[in-house]
């Protein structure tokens, strides 16, 4: 194995065998000769593509070779390490004539997010240095995620709870009058329907994530699935005096499990007439793109700001916390979408503006059954 494949292994492999195999590289590489500055230059291209971010640094701080990510994260700027905690770094690696390791955050950049990575430096017995740096983004986010979640889903659930308790106590403090006790039962009721609807919501997102839709997939009809859902709000939307129309392309069909896929729709239809006014207008629609289908559902209501449309798609986010209650709503409902989404393969996003109205655009991939010629 040569020396370029060696420390390409090594990086992969890990910091022990990346320090050995790197340090032999680095030796060869700061030498004069042009064979040596082309196998410089093969490290340099064979480095780009992993996904960690990693460099080579010389005795001088000055970096050789580096990965992509180490440049489009902001670990390494130009020829130099960017941070100024990870020039310390590799000087405390040097003093101490051992590897290291640390966290550290690196913040939002002109293309790219934040990123968290997991820091070990490893010093060469030459003065020069590997720094290797695994991104643990995904990792923290699912942690502050599930630890949101908790927090959440309990305050969530208090809320029904502790009403439910107290209207009961206050219907039966009022048995002497048939009309209070009459309004207490309804609004319990109202409660009892909310306290369901969260926890199906919550059930239905746990068994998103739990389950691959595509292990049992077959091929859906999506005019059926759109005319279902619809059907299940037509009532609601009556009800609020909101115009809710279908117009579907006849003959798309996705791959994937029907039941999700009408829960997902049937979401999005719900979202738009809960944030629209009486007399607006929600529209449903379906047509091919190519080898996808795009399910789109709009509205003319009150519209999303900027940075609601952000986080949107997180779980229990509200854009409008009092309305959202008043309509029963449970936070979960575009979170389930977007899970249903990209179990399918596919995506959804959002189009808002406030006091014009919101466009939430489902894409799928299109059967081959039902793609074109």
């Amino acid at each position: 194995m040569t020396p370029i494949a060696s420390a390409l292994l090594g990086l992969v492999l890990g910091a022990g065998l990346g320090a050995l195999a790197v340090w032999v590289w680095v030796h060869r590489a700061m030498g004069r000769t042009a064979g040596r500055v082309v196998e410089r230059q093969q490290l340099s291209e064979m480095l780009a593509p992993l996904r960690a971010a990693v460099a080579v640094v010389s005795d001088s701080d000055a970096v050789l070779a580096c990965s992509t990510f180490a440049k489009d994260c902001g670990l390494v700027r130009g020829s130099s390490l960017g941070p100024t905690e990870v020039v310390d770094l590799v000087a405390e690696a040097r003093t101490q004539g051992r590897g290291v390791e640390r966290g550290l955050r690196l913040p939002p950049g002109p293309a790219s997010p934040a990123v968290q990575l997991a820091l070990r430096v490893v010093p060469l017995s030459n003065g020069a240095v590997v720094v290797i740096g695994e991104d643990r983004s995904a990792d923290l986010r699912f942690s502050e995620t599930r630890r949101d979640f908790v927090a959440n889903i309990t305050h969530e659930l208090k809320t029904p709870i502790g009403a439910i308790g107290l209207l009961a106590e206050a219907a039966d403090s009022a048995v002497d009058d048939p009309e209070a006790v009459h309004t207490f039962l309804a609004k319990l009721s109202k409660e009892n329907r909310r306290l369901n609807e969260l926890v199906s919501q919550i059930i239905a997102l746990s068994r998103l994530q739990a389950e691959d839709p595509l292990l049992a997939a077959h091929d859906v009809d999506v005019t059926g699935v759109l005319e279902s859902s619809v059907a299940r709000c037509r009532e609601i939307a009556q009800a609020g005096g909101i115009s809710l129309s279908l117009v579907a392309e006849p003959g798309l069909r996705v791959v994937g499990d029907t039941d999700e896929l009408e829960t997902a729709v049937t979401n999005l239809v719900q979202n738009a007439v809960a944030y629209s006014e009486a007399g607006a207008r929600v529209a449903v629609t379906s047509h091919g793109v190519g080898d996808q289908v795009e399910i789109r559902v709009s509205d003319n209501g009150i519209g999303i700001s900027l940075a609601d449309q952000a986080r949107v798609f997180e779980r229990f986010y509200r854009v409008n916390t009092d309305r959202s209650r008043a309509s029963g709503g449970t936070g979960l409902g575009l979170s389930i979408v977007k899970h249903v989404a990209h179990a399918h393969g596919g995506e959804v996003n959002v189009w808002s503006k406030l006091g014009q109205g919101s466009t939430f655009t489902l894409r799928l991939p299109r059967s081959q059954e039902g793609a074109p010629a």
